[in-house]
């Protein structure tokens, strides 16, 4: 069931959310914002001329990954991956929808909390990416510009890693250590894995698919919740990411009453150290010979269209994959998008944070138990400190 605070305004069986006396987009960009939503994301290329740069970005990043030199290896693998990349980006259109979902996300996120909190309105969202633009400094700049009282940090990842969520986090630490943050109220969103609506979205897109199967197979397809796999040495640090993962799962399951066989799988291994297993297409291969061959895939850690969708998921799984092992049908779940249950999520942890007292987690706030990153050190405390949690 929905939270009372949105029930009036969610049309069942819409495709989008439909909300009562909202401000037109037009108007929400002519009004002074009094609360900011910085929405934190990797982000991707627009354009296949953007790979390398995004590439680049990625590979030095010592808060996504820990290479030797990094600042002379990272650079040498991103422009050894950069054609292959242009080559996949191209088979999608050509660029990332990233931008275009977390936008639509945004503006449908903000229609909502001016009709749910109309005192804490107008609400103004900010795309803050950490790869491409618009990035973190760009969003935050804006941000300070546009002089809002409130401001709510919201990461796009329901399950907190250290290298995505961690990475977007220190970020926006990093923008402030050149300068002194506004004086505003701050608050934090840094993971909700569990939240019962996303639980909803993710299996309301499962059952769309189920239909797609003839009835007489239906139950004994195999649901593969697919997440981005992590190196092994990262989750014995600590990083909560799988557990996370694995939480929204569960209660994904128990919302579809364990209908069907399921696993959850890893995807997107880079480079020759050991990762997460089993990896998604090991694990498509493996069930096809216990005799299994029809499965849906979910990408269960996304929540919006991007390349482990779009290419790795439906080109290089469901389509390639599919056909070289003999699988009778595998389809995809789309991810969450503008599903309106996906919205009336978003805005529910908002409207949440914005009337709690709590400005930002215990959990946040404390380290892997073998951190090895003194910036993630320093950046908890200095968030502690924004959010007036000392």
């Amino acid at each position: 069931m929905l939270p009372k605070v949105l029930r009036d305004f969610y049309v069942p069986g819409s495709q989008c959310v439909r909300w009562a006396s909202v401000a037109t987009k037009a108007s929400q960009e002519t009004r002074k914002p009094k609360t900011g939503i910085v929405m934190l994301n990797m982000g991707g290329p627009q354009s296949v001329d953007q790979v390398s740069n995004y590439l680049t970005r990625i590979m030095t990043d010592r808060d996504m990954m820990q290479l030797p030199i990094q600042s002379t290896l990272g650079p040498f693998i991103a422009k050894r991956r950069t054609a292959e990349v242009q080559k996949k980006y191209s088979e999608i259109g050509g660029g990332s929808p990233i931008l275009k979902w977390t936008k639509l996300q945004g503006d449908l996120l903000c229609q909502a909390l001016d009709s749910l909190s109309p005192e804490t309105a107008p609400h103004k969202h900010y795309v803050a990416f950490r790869y491409v633009e618009p990035m973190t400094d760009t969003a935050l700049t804006e941000l300070e510009k546009d002089g809002v009282e409130r401001a709510v940090i919201f990461s796009q990842y329901p399950q907190y890693s250290c290298a995505t969520s961690g990475s977007s986090f220190n970020a926006i630490y990093s923008h402030y250590l050149k300068k002194s943050p506004p004086n505003i109220k701050w608050s934090v969103i840094d993971r909700w894995a569990t939240h019962p609506l996303l639980v909803k979205t993710f299996a309301d897109r499962i059952q769309t698919e189920l239909k797609q199967f003839p009835a007489d197979k239906q139950k004994e397809v195999v649901i593969l919740f697919s997440a981005h796999s992590l190196p092994l040495r990262a989750v014995n640090r600590g990083d909560p990411y799988p557990s996370e993962v694995g939480a929204t799962v569960q209660l994904v399951m128990d919302e579809l009453g364990y209908c069907n066989p399921y696993h959850l799988v890893w995807q997107s291994k880079v480079g020759p150290l050991e990762w997460l297993a089993p990896f998604t297409d090991d694990a498509i291969k493996g069930y096809v010979k216990q005799g299994k061959k029809n499965f849906i895939l979910v990408p269960i850690a996304f929540v919006n269209e991007h390349i482990e969708t779009l290419h790795e998921m439906d080109i290089e799984y469901c389509h390639d994959l599919g056909k070289e092992v003999g699988a009778e049908m595998i389809r995809r779940a789309a991810a969450p998008n503008d599903h309106p249950l996906f919205i009336s999520a978003m805005a529910d942890l908002v409207v949440t944070n914005l009337k709690q007292d709590r400005a930002v987690s215990p959990k946040f706030l404390n380290r892997c138990p073998h951190c090895v990153n003194p910036k993630c050190y320093e950046a908890k405390r200095w968030f502690a400190a924004l959010c007036h949690n000392k």
